[in-house]
């Protein structure tokens, strides 16, 4: 195939994935426009997108009269409307598991942290305190951590986890009993999760079924020592709840990645908590993930461009009864 094809890029994006297809797509990175509002009016003019955080809503997939897939930089496509997508025939896939390795150990360092309330001993030390009583902590090896979701990220948090030597549980009613490996126990319900575990971690996508689904009756299950981890997506986890639970002592901390707003508004009333620790959905963003995810997004335009399926593509079902 010799048709040279237009690809719109994100603004940042690891060279080597761009650089991996220059024989047949010349790509535009969305930082060379005036603003995304700008780059997406000319949405028309690409035959593939790869996306990052950008929204690409139906109106948006709707003027896009040439595109022929969205490759998502990443796992997460709540920021894609893949029906519409699908009636258009346009194929949507992503880079499952490329930052998940960085991702879990993310979450590792946020129940690591505040379990032994990092933050505030920081502080503390920077303060020119020095009581080193105040900050007596918890081991987490002995500990039950529950994870709430059991794909990619997860199963390397439980890789993780089990090193250490904590026991290690999940709840996902979309895997199956023979995906779950030995030494893992699946349980039988959500709640069972949250009572079971001294702390969860939370890795499930954004769904119609997830969103707020982590709200006061599982907070109160995981109890007053209880830790919450959230490095999925932040609308699963209904943050009123949170506050509510945190600052009713029925929850002993969080360690938070994402947010339902991102970012945050101002005065966020988990800003004040020390509790609490929170970073600026930077999980997957280490050098290597990054690397990866923008060669694998790269990768699925060209799978694509010669007339195939990537093995990610998410609407393959509604792609091929169209009979694409």
């Amino acid at each position: 195939m010799s048709t040279q094809w237009e690809v719109l890029l994100p603004a940042h994006i690891d060279p080597s994935g761009p650089a991996s297809i220059d024989d047949f797509a010349r790509c535009t990175g969305m930082d060379e426009y005036a603003d995304v509002a700008d780059a997406l009016g000319d949405i028309g003019r690409y035959d593939a997108v790869i996306v990052r955080t950008t929204e690409l809503d139906a109106d948006v997939v709707e003027r896009a009269r040439r595109l022929q897939v969205i490759s998502k930089h990443g796992a997460g496509l709540d920021n894609v409307d893949v029906d519409a997508a699908s009636r258009r025939g346009i194929v949507v896939c992503n880079t499952p598991g490329a930052n998940a390795r960085s991702v879990a150990e993310h979450a590792m360092a946020l129940l690591f942290g505040v379990r032994r309330n990092l933050r505030t001993a920081d502080r503390h030390v920077r303060s020119g305190a020095w009581n080193r009583s105040t900050f007596a902590g918890h081991e987490l090896t002995g500990d039950v951590l529950g994870l709430f979701g059991f794909g990619a990220i997860a199963r390397e948090v439980a890789d993780l986890a089990r090193g250490m030597g904590q026991r290690v549980c999940t709840y996902d009613p979309y895997v199956a009993d023979e995906d779950v490996p030995a030494g893992v126990e699946r349980v039988a319900d959500r709640l069972a999760l949250f009572e079971r575990a001294d702390a969860v971690s939370v890795h499930a996508p954004l769904t119609s079924e997830t969103r707020g689904v982590v709200s006061d009756e599982e907070l109160h299950a995981l109890g007053p020592d209880g830790l919450l981890v959230n490095t999925a997506r932040g609308e699963v986890v209904d943050e009123a709840a949170l506050v509510e639970a945190l600052s009713g002592g029925r929850l002993g901390g969080a360690g938070l990645d994402t947010f339902a707003e991102e970012p945050p508004g101002e005065g966020h009333p988990l800003y004040a908590r020390d509790d609490v620790l929170l970073t600026p959905h930077v999980g997957g963003v280490t050098a290597e993930a990054l690397e990866r995810m923008s060669r694998q997004a790269a990768a699925n335009v060209r799978t694509v461009y010669e007339g195939g399926l990537p093995e990610s593509t998410v609407n393959r079902e509604a792609l091929e009864e169209a009979g694409r």
